[in-house]
């Protein structure tokens, strides 16, 4: 098992700096610069941002530095939040993705579990069908699709619970994200009703 695992680490090696290259070269290649959406700056203001960012080195010395300071842990400057590093906000964020996270992973367990258990317990009456219709369901779905569905019925429609924002973390607005979250539920119940 331990080799195993060892081997799909030093796979995923070369399969992570392909994924890096092709993201960069895309980035990089893809027409304009991060600062052509925004107001049209004079060339000599462009010059100077591009300058600072370094983004008018050649492309395989940008390409060079991005790989060493990823190595080094450093994703760089954010070109969208002026004085912030990639670094800085994914800091600041991971708090709350990982009590989402959780929350969502936990409310899977739980419901996945007794959804299994009841497929199994009532198998070939309704409720079987019914608990294995709703967990194809969420496996066909996919969370960008589920997310604003949600947002659209309960938040949008009926006024139950707040679109976004995150305020601290209470509940009202953690429903959500929690739901669209929380598809393992659909895999954890046919795994269960499947190993009984």
């Amino acid at each position: 098992m331990l080799k195993f695992i060892l081997r799909r680490c030093l796979e995923a090696i070369p399969t992570l700096f392909i994924l890096i290259t092709i993201s960069f070269f895309m980035m990089r290649l893809a027409p304009g610069s991060p600062f052509t959406g925004e107001r049209t700056l004079p060339p000599e203001v462009m010059a100077n941002i591009e300058a600072k960012y370094h983004l008018n080195d050649p492309i395989m010395t940008q390409y060079f530095n991005y790989l060493k300071q990823l190595a080094h842990g450093d994703f760089g400057p954010s070109f969208k939040y002026k004085d912030y590093s990639v670094n800085d906000l994914v800091a600041a964020s991971f708090p709350v993705s990982a009590k989402l996270g959780f929350a969502a992973f936990l409310l899977a367990v739980v419901i996945g579990v007794a959804a299994g258990v009841i497929a199994a317990l009532k198998q070939n009456t309704r409720w079987d069908y019914a608990v294995m219709g709703v967990a194809m369901t969420g496996v066909v779905i996919p969370s960008f699709v589920v997310a604003p569905l949600l947002v659209m019925i309960f938040a949008i429609t009926l006024h139950w619970l707040p679109g976004g924002g995150w305020n601290g973390g209470a509940l009202k607005f953690m429903i959500l994200p929690m739901v669209a979250l929380s598809r393992p539920i659909s895999p954890a119940s046919r795994v269960l009703l499947a190993a009984q």
